[in-house]
């Protein structure tokens, strides 16, 4: 795609993904004719995807412009803004720059896809100001609900610009880093200030401030000294390493051996508990092996699944299927995770089957066992307030979030002229004069992935819901080569339309009504295959929206003899 650079002294931001959803954060900045990407995240497919796997930004934009990408800044580890990196660096081979822990956590992925020699992982520290090609960049802690989380201040020719990433002010964080207001404060002081603050929207309509991530610490240590008798299993993200570390510290408090189960959650704590963010004796980890011989109230199982992802360990172990950790009446589990939008009916179908099994189970429904990582209104109104921004775009979030934040930033005085609401796909210009939004600048598609990347279009996904929808009809006809003349009655198998065994007489009629429209096609002389094809296809299609109201997939089979 031929993109029309920006004039010097001005800063062009592109929106690739995550305004209008829940993922696939990706935009990029572009000053002097180079690139500099932020994030590259994933989205989890939703109940109208059948078959899809994940779901990433069209990365057209990037791809064609490749040889302008200097480098890819990471704000912290979450799969909806890491998640995509390894499908980026198919496309594009550059550095990527974050904290050791956000690196070290995408390290594995990239590495799994075979990606890792076109990268270069470049840590950065709290506070830094690093140039990366043209872009003066300082990078400011944030507390988040993954460890070591970063906004960033991209100094341009055209003002500073400030992208918080995701963050809460959280003043008791479990390892003790803050959000950096002070720091964040300063820049704002600085002559000229924050030209443009791009800000975490998710938790934009919610009253108040987010708990401290220490709640969920004071839960978990009541559920081991109610339950001193009964396994306690946790599902968490892998990368929710605060979460990791209280429940960990509330199972040795207690006494207990803790078991991490999954292949993320092993190979995420071995890396924390290597770098020093994960602080749990050597002596109070076993193996899940291990762990199984314990009399239930000596262990606490740390598993994955905490979305009801179909072959996550605690999916297994809701369908009694995993090889090793049988859920019984002995066990409580504890889902220490709110559902990404789309994954509601997998977490309550897991919950159900744990009941089944005897487990109890707690979860955000009926007790206060996970506090969100985002920023609330209170808490983003104060934001707002310190940075005063000049400008302002809300990022990061379903369209309604955008909409209630840019309410927020009108109402503590931002020019409601300079405040703008973007989606995928545009593109804003800010100069010494003004800030120009470009709609629909750039692709910023969904791009699914199916076993692999860009192999599912909107037509599959159309055909797919359709057959998911309505079912699927095969009729077979067999047919004389030379006349064209019927040569034995049709034959019709059906899924998903009506079940055959139990609709003899509306298939006879089915039957009778393509054996109809074929003798007259040949009637009329036609023998050709595939006019005889599109004749049974009409004729069945017709029959069975007229009888039952349903269109299904009408798939004919000429066969000639």
């Amino acid at each position: 795609m031929a993109e029309a650079r920006p004039d010097p002294g001005s800063v062009r931001i592109v929106f690739l993904g995550g305004l209008g959803e829940i993922g696939r954060n990706c935009f990029c900045l572009e000053v002097d004719g180079r690139l500099l990407v932020v994030d590259c995240g994933l989205m989890f497919p939703g109940s109208d995807m059948p078959g899809i796997d994940l779901v990433l930004p069209d990365l057209t934009y990037l791809r064609e412009n490749a040889e302008r990408v200097e480098g890819v800044v990471l704000t912290h580890a979450h799969e909806d803004h890491a998640g995509g990196l390894a499908f980026l660096l198919r496309d594009v081979e550059a550095p990527i720059y974050g904290s050791p822990l956000s690196l070290g956590l995408a390290r594995n992925r990239i590495d799994e896809a075979g990606m890792l020699h076109r990268t270069e992982l470049v840590p950065v520290a709290d506070g830094e100001r690093r140039h990366i090609g043209p872009f003066d960049c300082e990078f400011i802690p944030v507390t988040h609900s993954v460890p070591h989380a970063f906004a960033a201040a991209y100094h341009t020719p055209a003002g500073t610009i400030l992208h918080t990433g995701d963050f809460k002010i959280d003043p008791t964080p479990v390892d003790g880093r803050t959000t950096d207001l002070a720091h964040i404060g300063e820049i704002a002081r600085r002559p000229g200030g924050v030209r443009l603050l791009l800000a975490d929207s998710t938790n934009a309509e919610r009253p108040g401030y987010t708990e401290s991530e220490l709640v969920v610490g004071a839960t978990m240590r009541s559920v081991f000294l109610r339950n001193p008798d009964r396994r306690i299993i946790v599902a968490s993200f892998a990368s929710h390493l605060h979460r990791v570390q209280q429940v960990a510290s509330a199972a040795v408090e207690a006494g207990r051996k803790v078991a991490f189960l999954g292949r993320s959650m092993v190979n995420n704590a071995t890396l924390a508990r290597e770098m020093g963010v994960l602080d749990v004796p050597a002596r109070s980890v076993i193996d899940v092996a291990d762990a199984v011989g314990l009399p239930p109230g000596e262990v606490c199982v740390i598993s994955t699944g905490s979305q009801g992802e179909p072959m996550s360990a605690l999916s297994l172990m809701a369908a009694r299927e995993h090889k090793q950790v049988h859920v019984g009446p002995d066990d409580v589990v504890v889902i220490s995770a709110h559902a990404i939008p789309g994954n509601e009916e997998n977490v309550s179908r897991v919950i159900d089957a744990l009941y089944r099994s005897g487990a109890d189970v707690l979860h955000g429904a009926n007790a206060p066992v996970h506090v969100s990582g985002h920023a609330s209104r209170e808490e983003l109104k104060f934001l707002l307030n310190l940075v005063r921004p000049e400008c302002f775009i809300p990022v990061h979030g379903e369209y309604r979030h955008l909409v209630h934040h840019a309410r927020l930033a009108r109402d503590v005085g931002v020019d409601p002229a300079n405040v703008v609401v973007c989606e995928d796909g545009d593109a804003v210009t800010i100069d010494g004069d003004a800030m120009k939004v470009e709609r629909r600048a750039v692709p910023a598609g969904f791009l699914y992935v199916d076993g692999i990347v860009g192999d599912v279009g909107h037509g599959v996904l159309r055909d797919r819901r359709n057959l998911a929808e309505e079912g699927v009809v095969v009729l077979i006809v067999t047919v004389d080569s030379k006349s064209g003349e019927l040569v034995t009655d049709p034959e019709i198998v059906t899924r998903g339309w009506v079940y055959a065994p139990e609709a003899d007489e509306l298939l006879g009629e089915a039957k009778a009504e393509v054996r109809d429209a074929l003798v007259e096609l040949t009637a009329d002389g036609g023998v050709d295959a595939e006019v005889t094809k599109r004749h049974a296809r009409r004729a069945l299609g017709r029959f069975i929206n007229e009888r039952t109201r349903r269109r299904p997939a009408v798939i004919p089979v000429v066969i000639e003899v």
